[in-house]
């Protein structure tokens, strides 16, 4: 069977040399699908590389309503394929047609494409700062050369390498971008890159503006990020690949952002598990089965004081795990390391009240699990505790009192959400003083009586946090323009000449709306 193609140097080619082949495979089955994709040897990685130094040259000298266009058109070419490209994803991840593909992710990605459209167009993001009397000016501007994007498996549509936030937000921010596929998703993301070199093409950007390698070899990722050519990185999945990708953009001082590993704890005073613990219980279980738990923001920890209340939420919770059927997994990798996770918080003491096994019968399935350890067990070896169960798992830990629960929290690791349930009158207020002070350092985004499993396609969403949730506390995956600076270069001009200036700093504003903060005001006003 011959190989699918790459989209490598603003064309569709066949691999010259690859490295190997694989396929996808069924969750639902464990058996192979039809269609065999390349792994690209760095030879093809260095192609793409010098096509996209080549596309980052003629972006600038275009308008930017090309690129605004682009996005626009895309959105609407993703829609009319809808049926292609959530019949593919299903098939590859297992996660359901509807409502997840179709009616969730799917409008989550035209979305944020048209978000970056207006993005473009409106010009705000770039943060344009006149000092009129000093005669210095500065604003964000594309990295000059093309972003790698590796996406992961469990988003295979709003977070897809060639189409996603990730995407988005590097295209919009004037660069080329080099999508590396997932090997879960090939299938997906070759119509995704289809649909994505068509808007290309009709839109009149530079034909290598956008492309894709479907998988590379091991050695290949950590070149790639340290490459001269590159300017920047951006990765989601696991820690292990995160920061071995991490360490070689250091070395190189190549910028990367990665999202790679959150338990998202969820805290439940004692007033909100005396007030309404059944339905705590079913919020809790819900989250945790959400996408069969393969949600970077499932909440993988839950904090409670010992008490009546809190036996009679376990009961409640452990019984609706036990009792409900388990989701279909992704991928033969992502069960291995469930399991093997599971199998580690086990055997440091904590003990197993659901599940903890692989489910019976055909395709990639593990049985709902919750796991006890008590709080001062925890504390006593915190990072053993603390690995991460992608999937319908979850680890309850059992304080004494708010005392040791607060201490338990001064030893989680960063997340990028974290969640407190309290009593809906004022009795929780001193409780959640306290715990609010230590948990709100340790996550991105603070939600109140609500599972962190949700994330807004908000301009004010913060889809980060403290490292290992992230490499860098200060950027967002998810929030157009925020996300946009990740993939951004401070630009200064002093004394340039006006007519050199670019458009956002004449003193004339480019088109009426952008924002600009001029001698210490910010107006949309002329200078």
């Amino acid at each position: 069977m011959a190989l699918q193609p790459l989209l490598l140097e603003g064309r569709w080619q066949p691999p010259r040399h690859p490295a190997g082949s694989f396929r996808a495979v069924s969750p639902f089955t464990g058996t192979p699908l039809d269609e065999e994709y390349p792994i690209s040897i760095f030879d093809e990685v260095e192609r793409a590389l010098r096509a996209g130094v080549l596309a980052s040259e003629e972006l600038p000298s275009l308008a930017v309503e090309k690129t605004a266009d682009f996005f626009d058109l895309f959105a609407r070419l993703i829609e009319e394929r809808a049926d292609a490209i959530v019949q593919i994803a299903h098939r590859e991840t297992g996660l359901p047609e509807e409502p997840r593909l179709r009616n969730v992710e799917l409008p989550r990605t035209t979305g944020q494409l048209r978000m970056a459209a207006e993005a473009v167009r409106e010009r705000s993001w770039c943060r344009a700062v006149i000092d009129s009397r000093a005669g210095i000016r500065s604003m964000y501007g594309p990295l000059g050369g093309p972003v790698a994007v590796f996406g992961p498996g469990n988003f295979p549509l709003a977070f897809n390498a060639v189409a996603g936030g990730d995407f988005a937000a590097a295209l919009a921010a004037g660069n080329p971008v080099i999508a590396k596929g997932h090997p879960l998703i090939p299938g997906t993301t070759r119509l995704l890159a289809e649909t994505a070199f068509e808007a290309v093409t009709r839109a009149g950007l530079p034909p290598a503006t956008v492309q894709m390698l479907y998988h590379v070899e091991r050695d290949s990722g950590p070149s790639l990020v340290s490459h001269s050519l590159l300017a920047g990185t951006a990765f989601t999945g696991s820690r292990s690949a995160g920061l071995r990708l991490k360490e070689a953009a250091d070395r190189a001082g190549k910028p990367i952002y990665l999202e790679m590993s959150s338990l998202n704890p969820l805290v439940l005073l004692p007033g909100a598990l005396e007030e309404r613990p059944g339905e705590i219980a079913r919020e809790l279980f819900e989250s945790c089965a959400l996408g069969a738990g393969q949600f970077c923001t499932k909440p993988g920890l839950v904090l409670l004081i010992r008490g009546r209340a809190a036996d009679d939420f376990l009961a409640k919770v452990t019984e609706l795990f036990r009792s409900s059927p388990p989701g279909v997994l992704s991928g033969r990798t992502v069960l291995d390391r469930l399991a093997s996770s599971v199998e580690s918080l086990r055997r440091h003491g904590a003990e197993i009240l659901a599940g903890g096994r692989v489910a019976a019968g055909e395709g990639f399935r593990y049985a709902n699990t919750l796991l006890r350890v008590a709080a001062a067990t925890f504390s006593n070896a915190p990072q053993a505790f603390q690995a991460e169960a992608f999937g319908t798992a979850s680890l309850v830990i059992l304080a004494e009192d708010i005392e040791e629960l607060c201490g338990a929290l001064s030893h989680l690791e960063g997340s990028l959400a974290g969640s407190i349930y309290s009593q809906r009158g004022n009795f929780d207020e001193a409780a959640y003083s306290r715990v609010e002070a230590r948990l709100r350092v340790k996550v991105g985004r603070l939600l109140n009586d609500r599972m962190p499993t949700g994330v807004a396609v908000s301009p004010a969403m913060n889809h980060g946090g403290p490292y290992p949730a992230t490499g860098h506390p200060g950027f967002t995956a998810v929030g157009i323009p925020a996300s946009l600076l990740r993939f951004a270069a401070l630009r200064c001009y002093d004394g340039v000449r006006p007519h050199r200036l670019p458009p956002e700093l004449k003193d004339r504003n480019p088109n009426g709306r952008m924002w600009r903060l001029i001698d210490g005001e910010w107006t949309r006003r002329d200078l």
